[in-house]
């Protein structure tokens, strides 16, 4: 099952961090140097020094505010300066840099030592690339416009007999076919834009998206929409991890530090601080 978030500007810096209330700022800046622990194989650095982290070509709301992983603003920036932390780098021994989702999700060399854009961990990709363990489960929900034949469904069976769109090869895809197993076959697209396109011009009557990304859309992109409800759960967990080359000698160090994370409650307060107002309160569909 191969996945891709959805990828379209949406919202500027001041309205985000206004609905987040009041968000950090700068990112987290520890005191000591990259760590000289033994299990911390230094030496596998892109840089040596440095830790190499890589987001998208362009990155969006609400996992990258304004475009500028360097801030630490956003739910991915924010988890990536936590993990650089707590492996012992301080936050000007950061680097970021760009890739393609599909390149780095390919086989072969790679120009980061870790990579955060959403990526979902499934047994496919592990074939190619490594991951950290789960920084984030993502839920999937659907996206419609007012007065469309959507408006007014409030269950899974009200959703049966509509044209569904979605990513082609997506976990909103496969949560379409699981969840909902549609009377009417599902409409596939390149590109979550593409989707996005396709129910704002009325050929499809809704769209289902990861949740924080169809809050953002719903509310703040495309017009006169609204988020019909969350879907429940549909085969494998859309778990999302950091991802490294394959075999790489960091991946058990990352995973440690994501672990640690999880353990101490920092990823929860990370979700809740930037991807709170995009969850709560969504209708559960059933």
């Amino acid at each position: 099952m191969v996945r891709r978030s959805v990828r379209f500007a949406v919202v500027g810096a001041a309205l985000v961090l206004a609905l987040t209330g009041c968000a950090s700022n700068t990112p987290a800046s520890p005191s000591s140097a990259p760590s000289d622990d033994a299990a911390f194989p230094a030496d596998a650095l892109i840089t040596p020094g440095k830790l190499t982290i890589a987001t998208g070509e362009t990155a969006y709301e609400p996992y990258v505010i304004d475009d500028a992983p360097e801030s630490g603003e956003g739910f991915e920036a924010a988890v990536a300066y936590a993990v650089a932390e707590e492996l012992g780098f301080d936050a000007e021994d950061v680097v970021w840099v760009r890739t393609s989702f599909e390149a780095a999700i390919a086989p072969g060399p790679k120009s980061f030592d870790v990579n955060i854009q959403q990526y979902t961990i499934t047994d496919e990709r592990k074939q190619a690339v490594d991951f950290s363990s789960p920084y984030y489960e993502a839920s999937q929900s659907v996206v419609a416009l007012q007065g469309g034949a959507a408006e007014g469904v409030t269950d899974i069976a009200g959703l049966k007999d509509l044209v569904l769109g979605a990513m082609s090869g997506s976990t909103s895809a496969t949560t379409i076919e699981e969840a909902i197993a549609p009377n009417v076959e599902p409409q596939l697209y390149s590109s979550n834009e593409d989707a996005v396109a396709a129910l704002s011009a009325n050929q499809i009557d809704a769209i289902v998206l990861d949740t924080p990304t169809a809050y953002v859309a719903a509310n703040f992109y495309i017009d006169d929409s609204f988020i019909v409800g969350e879907l429940p759960a549909a085969g494998v967990p859309d778990q999302w991890g950091l991802l490294l080359a394959k075999d790489s000698p960091l991946t058990a160090a990352v995973t440690a530090a994501v672990d640690t994370l999880r353990d101490n409650g920092t990823l929860e307060q990370l979700e809740e601080e930037w991807l709170g107002v995009f969850t709560d309160g969504i209708t559960q569909l059933q």
